[in-house]
């Protein structure tokens, strides 16, 4: 670990707040020389709506089953005699119903890619840079960074796919997890 990962990567942290994503805000910083000289977070290209998530139904708390008509939502309370009793409700937002379901859009550009295409469109190169991200790249972001000559890649939190970080490594980029962000040095 380096003198300053730990402060970089709570700086990805604070970035990916930036992010319209309801399902999991990303940030990504890339490093050069002590500087830094790009930085992004998960959304939508430029001139698209901000929203990066269509509602793809709700899961009832009772059972299995799904409610694929985007709007109601069963859950299950309990009423004054102790019975449980299903309640039916209708969602307008997604922070109103705790079982709604959410697809991320495709045309969501993760962090990373922002932040190499944003480095991209600048006079500064990524040659030989160190990436912090607050989630592991996943396999098309570990492609971009490949390509960009990013040399080193610290992340906080594993994608549940690991494919990304197995083909940086591959690459001979140097990975590093620190998810302990508590004690900055």
């Amino acid at each position: 670990m380096e003198k300053y990962d730990k402060k970089y990567l709570k700086m990805a942290e604070i970035w990916a707040t930036n992010s319209y994503a309801v399902r999991s805000k990303v940030g990504a910083l890339i490093v050069k020389d002590g500087m830094i000289i790009s930085d992004g977070y998960n959304g939508t290209p430029h001139g698209f709506d901000n929203t990066c998530e269509y509602r793809a139904g709700c899961k009832f708390d009772t059972d299995d089953s799904w409610d694929f008509n985007y709007t109601k939502c069963a859950k299950t309370k309990t009423d004054e005699t102790g019975c449980l009793q299903r309640d039916l409700h209708y969602c307008s937002e997604f922070k109103e119903c705790p079982n709604e379901i959410l697809i991320t859009k495709p045309e969501v550009l993760h962090a990373e890619a922002n932040a190499i295409t944003k480095v991209a469109k600048s006079t500064n190169s990524s040659e030989g840079s160190t990436l912090y991200v607050t989630l592991s790249p996943c396999l098309e972001c570990a492609k971009l960074i490949i390509q960009s000559g990013i040399k080193r890649v610290v992340y906080k939190d594993e994608y549940r796919i690991k494919d990304g970080i197995e083909l940086l490594k591959k690459a001979g980029i140097e990975v590093e997890q620190i998810n302990d962000l508590d004690e900055i040095c």
